[in-house]
């Protein structure tokens, strides 16, 4: 393979990609068998039996092609924080995990709250095989209080806002702002949190809180805002979406919802399906996120709603820090770890040996995402725009935080033994195609 798909910084165009032997599956138009792929000018141009003249040829015997994975929730931190990640090296380490499009939070510095600046975020990441979409703020500043020009803003492509790392602590402006989003077309994601409750808190309110002298979150301060949502979901008959489910209780008022047919939805983390509290017993801040590790109870629930498809969407929600910041005490350290570049070797590796089918994970990482934020869905077929990801089912590998492309390494699966990982991403007419 020529080594020009192989660069992060400068994807090469896929003007004349030849995808040889690869598993081939695709859901949602019924395909999952062994084909080869002829990618021509960044569109799928049918499935040869041999390489057109002077194609690149690349060797997929093995792996599996699946249209291009989704991540509803990630923070790039830029402007502001470029320490911690920029747009470029958020991109560059969505690549890495096999993602082809992204969601990017408001809570930036300045906040993502008008259409010049969702412009601009966008525009960082054009030279990139990423679709960056914007959630853009619900109040100017993420302040709470004066909702931002939505109508701008969903003229500028956006179709979701959120003051995500904050709750909307006003249930007036809540209300107005889910109301007026469904004018719109548009969804409200809540960072589901009553902040009287949680705060001062730095891990799950449980026995190892205690036991470790940490300050508690409660689960219901995380159930209560939930309940607020699905009450004003049915009010207004608006769509809101719950990010980073954690506890039972929140997975049971959702379910509940969708059982009324209320236009909820819900997304999980592999960190809440994964871990539990206990691991904050080494006092490591790689496992401070919020909202924080649960307990064992709420981890299988949550897996079992993730399972059902209560809880539709599996995604990271990436946040990257500073080694420094991440390296002060427990209760002082920021909230959030990083997972773009571990998310698929983790769903590879722990969910499809625990009853979830690779098409129901594809459901989760794929289409509901983009559905959500109401986005083309991408479809293996001739004529459509290649949007792929290439995997290798059977890769082992070790997380080492040191090879990340992001900027940050504040994970907490650091050492874990996976099998499964991302080999290439094709979109937008550009590839990235590792050599392992």
């Amino acid at each position: 393979m020529t080594n020009k798909y192989t660069r992060y910084d400068k994807p090469a165009l896929a003007s004349n990609l030849f995808l040889s032997g690869g598993r081939v599956v695709d859901p949602r138009t019924g395909i999952d068998q062994i084909l080869n792929l002829h990618i021509r000018d960044g569109v799928i141009s049918g499935t040869p039996d041999k390489a057109p003249p002077e194609a690149d040829i690349i060797d997929l015997r093995g792996h599996w092609i699946t249209p291009g994975w989704f991540d509803l929730h990630v923070h790039l931190r830029e402007p502001g924080k470029e320490v911690a990640e920029t747009i470029a090296s958020g991109c560059q380490a969505a690549m890495n995990g096999g993602f082809t499009g992204i969601a990017c939070m408001p809570n930036t510095q300045p906040a993502l709250d008008d259409a010049a600046i969702v412009n601009w975020v966008r525009d960082q990441g054009r030279t990139f095989p990423i679709d960056v979409n914007v959630i853009a703020a619900v109040t100017r500043g993420r302040e709470g209080k004066e909702l931002v020009e939505m109508s701008e803003i969903v003229e500028a492509g956006v179709r979701a806002f959120s003051d995500d790392g904050n709750p909307v602590k006003s249930t007036s402006v809540l209300l107005h702002a889910v109301e007026y989003a469904n004018m719109l077309g548009a969804r409200i994601f809540e960072h589901a949190e009553d902040t009287y409750l949680a705060d001062g808190g730095s891990m799950n309110e449980s026995e190892w809180s205690t036991r470790l002298g940490i300050s508690g979150i409660p689960t219901i301060s995380e159930a209560i805002d939930v309940a607020r949502c699905v009450l004003i979901a049915e009010y207004t008959g608006g769509a809101i979406h719950i990010c980073h489910v954690s506890a039972r209780e929140s997975v049971d008022l959702i379910r509940q919802a969708k059982k009324k047919g209320l236009r909820i939805t819900g997304e999980v983390c592999p960190h809440h399906l994964l871990l539990t509290d206990e691991h904050c017993k080494s006092f490591d801040t790689n496992f401070k996120m919020n909202p924080p590790l649960r307990s064992e109870a709420d981890r299988r629930a949550c897996w079992d709603a993730f399972l059902d498809g209560t809880l539709e969407v599996y995604c990271t929600d990436h946040a990257p820090h500073s080694w420094e910041d991440k390296t002060q005490e427990f209760d002082i350290a920021p909230f959030g770890i990083v997972g773009l570049e571990t998310s698929m070797g983790l769903a590879l590796t722990h969910f499809l040996s625990k009853g979830m089918s690779l098409p129901t994970l594809l459901e989760r990482a794929v289409y509901s995402p983009r559905e959500i934020l109401a986005q083309e869905l991408p479809a293996i077929r001739s004529g459509a725009t290649a949007n792929l990801t290439i995997i290798d089912p059977n890769h082992r590998w070790t997380v080492n935080p040191e090879e990340f492309k992001s900027l940050s390494r504040n994970t907490p699966f650091a050492g874990w033994e996976l099998t499964g990982r991302s080999r290439g991403v094709i979109n937008r007419g550009y590839a990235l195609i590792q050599a392992f």
